[in-house]
């Protein structure tokens, strides 16, 4: 073990952000605190001391130093702790993860989630925008193991949920968005990265995360009427 030295991370079992953030840590064998959030309640005055600004999770707590957002809390955790690195040493390789990390972000999960919040003919064609994004994600892939090649690197952890949440969004709303068929690669990469022991053994349980969002969708849909 590598003394992480005074480090806690401020989370919620329920997202997909500080997952990633934790799957680093573990990575990297770096040892912390974990601090659970009841973000469903009541927010800490912990969170809201360390993270002012936007008084979300996750937050990584560094020698008393708070870091907000998860894709700059990666960075800082991979510069900060050198074993296992997870940015590519090839500066045109490093560019190429953060762009891949920053799709699933700014593309990937909006057309996600739009599928999760709609319905009828409308779901329907949110669909094919969001398979039409995830098969440019999966070119990211180039017919590789992972987005790091042979082994997982930066973007593999912080795209990497994409595979659960995306499933369970089918499995909510009935929909297709990631099929072996059309998106084979991704379709592999997804679940050969979630099962990796490392990474398999921090995922949420599945029933838990798929009754914690058919609560949020029914009290959304409940908010159009």
């Amino acid at each position: 073990m590598v003394d992480g030295g005074e480090v806690k991370l401020l989370g919620w079992w329920g997202s997909p952000y500080a997952l990633r953030v934790i799957w680093a840590l573990k990575l990297k064998q770096v040892p912390y605190d974990y601090l659970e959030e009841d973000l469903l309640n009541q927010k800490s005055s912990l969170l809201l001391h360390y993270n002012p600004v936007h008084k979300k999770v996750p937050v990584l707590v560094h020698h008393g130093k708070p870091i907000a957002e998860s894709l700059m809390i990666l960075e800082y955790i991979d510069e900060t702790w050198k074993q296992s690195p997870l940015l590519p040493q090839d500066p045109y390789e490093r560019a190429r993860a953060r762009f891949w990390a920053k799709f699933v972000d700014d593309k990937c999960l909006p057309a996600i989630k739009a599928v999760f919040c709609s319905k009828g003919e409308e779901q329907r064609k949110l669909v094919l925008e969001a398979r039409e994004t995830l098969k440019n994600l999966e070119s990211g892939l180039e017919g590789k193991l992972f987005f790091g090649g042979e082994a997982i690197n930066f973007a593999d952890v912080a795209t990497g949920w994409i595979g659960c949440w995306a499933r369970m969004v089918e499995e909510i709303t009935g929909t297709s968005l990631i099929d072996a068929e059309n998106m084979s690669s991704l379709d592999a990469w997804s679940k050969r990265f979630l099962e990796l022991p490392v990474i398999k053994e921090c995922l949420p349980p599945w029933d838990k995360l798929i009754e914690l969002n058919f609560g949020f969708l029914n009290k959304y849909l409940a908010s159009l009427k």
